[in-house]
């Protein structure tokens, strides 16, 4: 494992820690898990970004669409 510096407002430290003493969880781990949520939806927002257009051609438009198709 490596170490990463951030720089974090007072007010969001605060909060941090905060947190971390409400759940009983080290501030590393909540800051760790909040990451590789944010990078899991970055991921799927750039793969929806590059199938949007062949989905459309489909007639894929609305969740709804692409729940019949596969059902």
């Amino acid at each position: 494992m490596t170490t990463l510096t951030v720089r974090l407002p007072e007010s969001m430290k605060n909060e941090l820690d905060q947190l971390s003493r409400a759940e009983n969880r080290a501030v590393s781990d909540i800051v760790r898990e909040s990451l590789k949520r944010y990078i899991a939806v970055e991921k799927f927002r750039s793969v929806r970004g590059k199938i949007l257009p062949f989905a459309e051609a489909q007639g894929l438009l609305t969740d709804e669409d692409v729940f019949k198709a596969l059902s």
